[in-house]
């Protein structure tokens, strides 16, 4: 079975060799489709068709790539990419280069496949089209889906018309039948309608098969005259429908093991005018079985359950069929390979038994036959011995002719006469006379299971004694040398094989099959009795050269027997000579040697390999060829088993001797370690001397450094230390200065806020005054000016009050910023004294006594929290006066309410008064008599009715002594002010004398 990749190749050869397909499996090639891509991956082919001739095919895998194959002109092409995988395909067109494709999308194309161009694009499905039949004429298409078949016009690619159907019965499949123009409807309740193609008219529906028979259709097939219709489904029921009586009339079951058919296709036949009698059935388990629908005997099959088939179509003059298989290759099948069997002729009745090839016809054979009667005698009159010579001379003529013809028309007497003519053949066409000449069988079966067993033993070292430069030629001979050792046992223990192989198989190491059939061939017909005293040489061939040789030169032969040299010795000997002369003198002693010595009275005539399977080899003395077998294996076994332990001990010779290597080095190299390690030692014990001196130098020049230092520190010491109390003395001149400034911004406050409240206090009186001289002068005349006059004293006074109290709280402000201040100025001067004293006590840590260090701590300590003590203090003290000046504010708010309050009600007696007294003078002046003693009497009930009036005007008459009191209070917290300022004054001055007392104390421990 030849095998072809297609790769990535777009057009090629289909077989390389002329196809030979068995009749066991009849495949003629295998194609798969594989992708030479960085990730390798086979491509699956998904369907396949064939053209009207049948000598051509379709198929697509599932990337969208569409091959044409030619079977007639051994050509494959790549002739379209459509990127989607295909549900159908469909080749029979009317014009013959185009094809229709159902892609994955839902749509029907068409394509060419000469210009590779788009020619249509048919829509209109909305699932995947699975089946594509084209009428007869090729001018009308059936595009079939699962809900809908549509009848397309191929000429104007446009759609005629569409079956709808209900939702819930589905589609089985709608096609043409063959050679009508009958359109068939299948569905899937199994009901079958038959239309009218031009007129969709109903022409008949199939009654319904038998209740007993409970079978789902789903595939269907028909012969070439459209007459029987095959049915199947999950099923091992077959049943076939006669369309012109529309009845059931065979059911046929399957084998046991066939339990749903998957496809049904007939096979046609050239002689059976379209009644075909052979249907193909795939069942599920991937066998497809062509069955005989009349007799129901199964034929063959194609496909097995390692290599299952999933699909499969049949050429239309049923030469091929092509399947694609389960694992996604394409298997084309020949037909006529597959029915040898069946089509095999009868034995004659006739049998004619012929003498040995080599003796000549004479007229009693051509007389006698045997036939299936009785041997009928020839007469004995003249008339019947003419006919009879007559008869003898034509059929001699035609034995002899019939046995100079060769295959492909050739003929063997020719052919010698231009051999002895130009003593070769030409060039051009020696391989194919020479393998006509020896009628080569071709065994492709019978030498691929000869190449199947491998490498033979004997040959698995070719290489070691003839050292091949080439190695695909040593690789050839190998197998040829291993396949002749296959083939008889013989050739494995025969030492001269590859000398006489070497040469056949250098002229024909690109055909293995017809280099081994050559030299079997030589080895059956010119190596005759060459291998009966095997191993000795060919005593038999040999003693017939020397009586050829006693014939022709008996000085020759007896010069070798003088000399000791016997023919034996030329077979281990060879010699190097012209072969020309060579053959040119076998041809004269061909023609010159006696019968009675001729080789040809030893050796038989020329036998051809028989075909199908190569005739047994066995010339030779089986039993010494067999004991040399088992004692050369039992010698190669024993030579292995001699390997194995030699190879066992050169590995455990190799182990030692590494250890021992291994021990050396680690010897080796301990003593190159203890001698490294006497060096460092010597070197450590100088280095450490070298050390010791560095370290004493070191020293010395340490204490040198440490002396020079502390005179630095002590130079540098005591200048630090002048610094340090230069700048303390700076710091408290300042301090004082800023004190002395603050106390004076203070006081000049103070008597300036005296001041002002003063000239306030006596602004007020003279306002006061003032209001109430105007108020006396002006009371009765201008009320309304009185009015305003007040409004804009109460305004005025509001304004004063307001001033004073901002005014105040503006020198309470003032007061606490500068104790801030003071406080800030005393924490600084405080920290950076006991800053100075942290640093000067550590600079003198080592001179200075811990009990005095403590002391000190101490007394700093000490200062500190009277320090601190006294800064509370001042704090309670300035807390408490805040809040008394807060409680004196809101007694100073509330009498201001009071104040505004009485004011008020005064406005309002006033305003009163006024208005009974115009009311008065108005009754006066309308009435003058009247008594005037009511109004009195009222006068003094409404007086009775004021006494808080009365009551806040004697309050605001006292408001001088309010005043008088609110500056004595004034005079007391400015006096209580001074003290307080006095006391942190005091303060200051003792925390200064004692920090200079401290700062004094180091100078007089270091002196």
């Amino acid at each position: 079975m030849q095998s072809t990749d297609l790769g990535n190749k777009e057009s090629g050869k289909i077989w390389h060799r002329k196809p030979s397909p068995a009749t066991r499996d009849g495949i003629i090639v295998n194609i798969i489709h594989n992708t030479s891509d960085y990730h390798p991956k086979v491509l699956r082919f998904l369907n396949v068709a064939f053209d009207g001739t049948g000598d051509c095919l379709i198929a697509g895998d599932h990337q969208g790539n569409i091959y044409v194959f030619d079977l007639y002109g051994n050509r494959f092409n790549l002739v379209q990419r459509t990127a989607q995988a295909c549900t159908a395909l469909a080749f029979n067109l009317r014009r013959k280069s185009e094809f229709l494709v159902a892609l994955a999308d839902y749509s029907v194309k068409c394509f060419d496949t000469v210009t590779k161009e788009l020619v249509s694009w048919m829509r209109g499905h909305e699932s995947s089209v699975f089946s594509i039949s084209v009428h007869a004429s090729g001018k009308y298409a059936i595009t079939t889906s699962s809900d809908t078949a549509q009848l397309w016009d191929l000429d104007t690619f446009q759609r005629k018309r569409k079956l709808n159907i209900l939702q819930s019965v589905g589609i089985q499949k709608v096609f043409f039948l063959p050679l009508s123009n009958t359109i068939l409807s299948c569905f899937k309740d199994n009901s079958i309608f038959a239309w009218e193609c031009d007129t969709l008219f109903c022409k008949y529906q199939l009654p319904a098969p038998p209740e007993s028979s409970s079978i789902l259709y789903k595939v269907f097939a028909v012969t070439r005259d459209g007459r029987i219709l095959a049915a199947g489904g999950k099923s091992n029921h077959l049943h076939l429908w006669c369309l012109e009586a529309r009845q059931l009339f065979r059911i046929i079951q399957m084998p046991t093991k066939v339990r749903a058919i998957r496809h049904l296709e007939f096979l046609p036949d050239s002689f059976d005018a379209g009644s075909n009698q052979v249907l193909g059935v795939l069942s599920q388990d991937g066998i497809m079985r062509f069955i005989n629908i009349q007799t129901c005997k199964l034929l063959f099959e194609i496909g097995s359950l390692d290599e299952g088939i999933s699909s499969s179509a049949i050429s239309p003059h049923g030469r091929y069929i092509a399947s694609i298989m389960e694992n996604g290759s394409l298997n084309i099948y020949s037909v006529q390979a597959l029915t040898q069997e069946i089509n095999k002729p009868p034995p004659p009745l006739v049998k004619v038994i012929e003498d040995l090839p080599k003796n000549k016809l004479s007229s009693s054979d051509l007389k006698r036959k045997v036939t299936s009667g009785r041997v009928q005698q020839p007469a004995k009159s003249r008339e019947s011995k003419i006919q009879t010579r007559i008869l003898k001379q034509d059929l001699t003529g035609d034995f002899e002719s019939k046995k100079n013809e060769l295959p492909d028309g050739l003929n063997k007497k020719r052919l010698q006469i231009l051999l002895k003519g130009y003593g070769e053949y030409p060039t051009k066409y020696r391989m194919f006379i020479w393998r006509s000449l020896l009628q080569l069988p071709e065994n492709h079966t019978a030498f691929s299971s000869l190449i199947d067993k491998g490498t033979h033993v004997a040959f698995l070292n070719l290489q070691k004694k003839y050292p091949i430069k080439s190695r695909k030629l040593l690789r050839v001979l190998q197998r040829t040398l291993s396949a002749l050792a296959h083939w008889s046992v013989i050739f494995s223990d025969t030492p001269y094989l590859p000398l006489l192989a070497f040469p056949f198989v250098k002229l024909f190491q690109n055909n293995q099959l017809i280099c081994f059939e050559v030299i079997a061939t030589l080895i059956i017909n010119w190596c005759q009795h060459w291998f009966e005293y095997f191993p000795n040489p060919p005593i038999n061939i040999l003693s017939m050269i020397e009586n050829v040789l006693a014939f022709h030169d008996k000085e020759l032969l007896q010069h070798f027997i003088d000399h000791d040299i016997t023919s034996q010795f030329f077979f281990h000997h060879r010699n190097n000579l012209d072969i020309n002369v060579v053959i040119r003198q076998v041809y004269h002693l061909m023609e010159t040697t006696p019968t009675d010595i001729h080789p040809d009275s030893m050796l038989n005539v020329f036998v051809a390999l028989t075909k199908g399977q190569y005739p047994v080899f066995n010339q030779y003395p089986k039993f010494i060829v067999d004991y040399q077998t088992q004692e050369q294996e039992r010698i190669r076994n024993d030579e292995l088993d001699y390997l194995r332990e030699r190879q066992t001990v050169e590995d455990m010779q190799a182990k030692v001797d590494q250890q021992r290597v291994e021990d050396e080095a680690w010897y080796q190299k301990q003593e190159l370690l203890r001698q490294a390690e006497e060096t460092r030692r010597e070197m450590l014990l100088q280095e450490e001397e070298k050390m010791i001196q560095q370290r004493q130098r070191l020293a010395a020049v340490k204490r040198q450094l440490k002396v020079k230092e502390m005179h630095l520190q002590d130079a540098a010491r005591r200048r630090f230390l002048k610094l340090q109390q230069d700048q303390r003395e700076m710091e408290l001149r300042r301090l004082d200065d800023e004190i002395g400034r603050k106390v004076y911004m203070r006081d000049q406050e103070i008597a300036a806020t005296a001041r002002d409240l003063e000239m306030r206090q006596l602004e007020l009186e003279s306002q006061k005054r003032l209001y109430e001289k105007n108020l006396t002068e002006n009371q009765e005349a201008v009320a309304k000016e009185m009015r305003a006059d007040a409004d804009a004293y109460r305004r005025k006074v509001d304004l004063e009050e307001h001033m004073f109290h901002k005014l105040i709280e503006a020198g309470e402000t003032q007061s606490q910023k500068t104790q801030k201040v003071i406080k800030e100025n005393l924490a600084k001067a405080e920290q950076a004294c006991l800053n100075t004293d942290w640093q000067i006590q550590s600079l003198h840590k080592q001179k200075c006594d811990d009990l005095q260090r403590n002391k000190c701590y101490q007394e700093v300590a000490k200062l500190l929290r009277e320090n601190r003590r006294k800064e509370i203090e001042i704090i309670n003290a300035m807390v408490e006066e805040e809040a008394k000046k807060w409680k004196e504010a809101e007694g100073k708010e509330l009498r201001l309410r009071s104040a505004k309050k009485a004011s008020a009600l005064s406005d309002a007696s006033r305003k009163w008064f006024l208005k009974q007294e115009i009311n008065a003078a108005v009754e006066h002046a309308e009435n003058p008599c009247h008594k005037e003693e009511p109004r009195f009497q009222n006068e003094q009930e409404d007086l009775s009715c004021l006494p808080r009036t009365s009551q806040l005007n004697d309050s605001s008459e006292m408001d001088p002594s309010t005043q008088i009191s609110l500056n004595r209070r004034a005079v007391e917290w400015d006096t209580t002010g001074q003290n307080l300022i006095e006391k942190v004054r005091n303060l200051r001055q003792r925390l200064t004398a004692r920090a200079r007392h401290r700062c004094q104390t180091p100078h007089l421990l270091a002196a």
